[in-house]
């Protein structure tokens, strides 16, 4: 299970891509993990489900739950007899999920006495490392060997591309401001570089008055594919469109905000990225206590700009 972001799922995929070379894997994901198996892991089964408590607000308003699509989603999971069910998050309600689905080994990281609904739950990884080595634990359970970060293979998908800007995020606290997009645009244009503006449906209106006349808003994970296999570099925040273009072999730069770089950094290592500012609440699950998000908001447009010039004429001097 893996029930959270698009980022999330990109993370997810070398073990996805392992394990179904040795079992008939089931994936219980967002439906945009539909679009993601056609192209990564076409042997994953996906049983498309948005659980209701991954909303951002009024996550426990139990009278609005899907109960009956919930009740069908058990009844074909109880139907498959698996094996394994596993999760690699420290999270009981992903435990209480694999208990409905009558899986007979349960893994997962215990959490709040989870482990009385477990049949193994080994020790986390280091609170430092990376989201990825939950993934290679679970791996480990199960018998099959996921490379480590620096042995992934990547491809480059167009080298000779643009620049791929994308504005958005999952969350308005990830969001670097639009007006300092805007300004950073400009100067890789200045510097004759061919950027292509993508944004969030909600972003678009605010670029076209911007002056911008050509805004691409995808709303599928394909249509995203088909900007990231367009580029050479991609810029953006914290979000699920950076893994994917990461993932597809596009070196990205990522502007932090509230999260932890050490734990969600796009896995290539052509990627790079810049922190968020400090704040005594980060990381704070994206429940900003501020008006303004200090950590995105204290970040400048100098600083950025320097940054990502350098970024660019590394991976884009062969062009």
């Amino acid at each position: 299970m893996e029930l959270w972001g698009l980022g999330d799922l990109v993370i997810a995929t070398p073990f996805l891509q392992a394990a179904s070379r040795s079992y008939a894997v089931t994936l219980v994901a967002k439906p945009y993990a539909v679009d993601l198996q056609k192209r990564f892991w076409p042997e994953v089964r996906v049983e498309p489900f948005v659980a209701p408590w991954t909303a951002f607000k009024h996550k426990y308003r139990l009278l609005r739950w899907p109960w009956r699509e919930m009740l069908r989603l058990q009844r074909r999971l109880v139907a498959k007899r698996f094996d394994f069910g596993l999760s690699a998050r420290w999270d009981p309600r992903d435990h209480v999920l694999l208990l409905l689905a009558q899986a007979r080994r349960r893994l997962g990281f215990a959490r709040w006495g989870s482990q009385m609904i477990l049949s193994a739950a080994p020790a986390r990884p280091d609170p430092t490392e990376h989201r990825y080595e939950h993934w290679r634990v679970m791996a480990r359970q199960l018998g099959i060997e996921v490379p480590p970060r620096a042995a992934l293979a990547w491809p480059r998908s167009n080298p000779e591309g643009g620049i791929l800007v994308h504005t958005g995020a999952g969350q308005p606290v990830r969001v670097w401001p639009l007006e300092r997009y805007h300004t950073l645009v400009a100067r890789l244009r200045r510097n004759h570089h061919s950027v292509q503006i993508a944004c969030d449906p909600d972003q678009r209106e605010w670029w076209v008055k911007a002056g911008e006349t050509n805004v691409a808003a995808p709303r599928t994970v394909t249509e995203l594919f088909a900007l990231v296999d367009r580029a050479g570099a991609f810029i953006g925040n914290d979000s699920g469109p950076g893994h994917l273009a990461a993932f597809c072999g596009v070196p990205t730069f990522t502007l932090f905000g509230p999260q932890m770089a050490e734990w969600f950094a796009p896995l290539n290592p052509a990627s790079e990225w810049l922190e968020g500012k400090a704040c005594p609440y980060k990381p704070c699950s994206d429940y900003c206590r501020f008006p303004t998000p200090h950590c995105m908001f204290n970040t400048q447009e100098d600083e950025v700009g320097a940054r990502v010039e350098a970024f660019v004429a590394r991976v884009l001097r062969r062009r």
